[in-house]
């Protein structure tokens, strides 16, 4: 029989993405894959190459009766883990974090079967952050892991984040600054809540100098209450946008782009590099644990993107940021050289080597 390997994530795209690649990597290496998530993770899991899904119970909560409620939702969650894994004789499971992962977790290290995490934040999160000090490895996106203990730490093991093959495929191109014809922007987030993202882009970019709008060819996720508002924006100014809740073909989109202005999720920050993409981040400011600003200094530090605080975002401040960046080609240039010198590409492909190190 092949060897199983079990993959637990769910919740959101950020624990899910990373997931799907290293599930199609050990695939492609003759293990067979089933995924245990909850019913919040089916929604990101349409095109996941799982050969089985387990739906275990999962829950989070607050205040006594919902911290309860949770815990018991838990329990039960383990037994169904359980029971799945001796019936397909569980290899290895990998966990990605965030609570519907902890079911899976709780019930492999049980079951002393060998177990990975894999962090995709630069801050080690809740349910990774318990469960890190009982599993066989650790992996970790950034140099930095934030909120983890001394021994944690010193036992991580760097591989990246994987993403998906369309994103990879990104890293073997050439970046090209823009010098006449037209300039391409693209704005994400939006369809996840952003409403400073969708409502400050379109008037930031509106207010540049008619030379710089004439030659804009904007993509932006949109909040659906905003769509029309940012398209009438976009209109006035003469800026041809193409404004939208979700685009789907995120590679090809990025693969046209000159420069993305977007929030500094995990996943973000990743793509980016592998894209060799400048950018302009705007780090989630309730994010757990400030994670995304600490994610977005991996490019940062490299003056591969600029950050600017959620506090500070103003439409003055954008414009002027857009506008130094875009006045100068050659800066472009070397902010794409900057993102893909702290890529790493071949994430998917460190994360199955530990995986398979983990299992043996």
């Amino acid at each position: 029989m092949t060897k199983v390997c079990v993959v637990a994530a769910g919740g959101t795209g950020g624990h899910m993405f990373p997931a799907e690649a290293l599930a199609r990597e050990m695939i492609a290496r003759g293990w067979r894959v089933v995924l245990a998530t909850d019913r919040r993770g089916e929604q990101y899991a349409q095109a996941f190459p799982a050969e089985e899904r387990l739906a275990l119970d999962a829950a989070t909560g607050s205040g006594p009766l919902g911290l309860a409620r949770a815990g018991l939702a838990i329990v039960r969650g383990v037994g169904q883990a359980q029971a799945a894994f001796k019936r397909l004789d569980a290899q290895v499971v990998v966990g990605f974090g965030g609570y519907p992962s902890a079911p899976a977790l709780v019930a492999a290290i049980l079951q002393k079967r060998p177990t990975l995490i894999h962090e995709q934040n630069a801050v080690l999160g809740r349910t990774n952050r318990a469960l890190a000090p009982h599993v066989r490895a650790v992996a970790s996106s950034f140099p930095t892991l934030e909120r983890a203990s001394p021994a944690v730490k010193a036992r991580a093991q760097i591989v990246g984040a994987p993403v998906r093959a369309d994103i990879r495929a990104l890293y073997d191109r050439t970046y090209a600054a823009p010098h006449d014809g037209p300039i391409r922007v693209l704005v994400t987030g939006g369809s996840q809540g952003a409403r400073i993202l969708s409502e400050t882009t379109p008037r930031a970019l509106a207010a540049l100098p008619e030379a710089i709008r004439a030659r804009f060819k904007v993509q932006q996720q949109s909040r659906p209450e905003t769509l029309e508002a940012a398209r009438q924006i976009y209109l006035d100014a003469g800026i041809e946008a193409d404004v939208a809740p979700f685009f789907r073909d995120m590679a090809g989109r990025l693969s046209e782009a000159h420069l993305v202005i977007g929030r500094a999720g995990a996943s973000t920050c990743a793509e980016l590099a592998v894209a060799a993409m400048p950018s302009i981040l705007i780090p989630l400011k309730i994010a757990t644990d400030d994670h995304q600003r600490l994610n977005a200094k991996l490019l940062t530090d490299v003056s591969a993107a600029e950050m600017i605080l959620e506090d500070a975002v103003t439409v003055d401040a954008l414009t002027a940021s857009v506008a130094a960046i875009l006045s100068d080609p050659a800066r472009l240039a070397a902010m794409s050289a900057a993102a893909r010198s702290v890529a790493i590409p071949d994430a998917a492909q460190r994360l199955a080597d530990l995986t398979e190190a983990t299992a043996a």
